[in-house]
């Protein structure tokens, strides 16, 4: 769905306190969150412009932003 929202507390309501205890304490979680935030909120609006710029690029962003969540939820896991 265009649009949708994909936070990490939408996504992982069950990690909701590791998600904020690592924001608070781990810096480079807490960077790489920020990444991941920033990256969604761009392909978000992207999307609800119709997707103004090249599908590739579309592609790569959407795929860098899986390769954080991943690596944010093995964080996760092991918090």
């Amino acid at each position: 769905m265009l649009g949708e929202d994909h936070s990490l507390v939408h996504e992982f309501p069950e990690y909701s306190e590791q998600i904020n205890q690592l924001k608070q304490n781990d810096q480079e979680f807490a960077a790489d969150m920020r990444q991941y935030d920033e990256l969604d909120r761009t392909i978000r609006k992207l999307e609800l412009a119709n997707s103004p710029i090249d599908d590739t690029d579309m592609h790569q962003m959407k795929h860098d932003r899986s390769a954080l969540k991943d690596s944010l939820y093995r964080r996760l896991q092991r918090a």
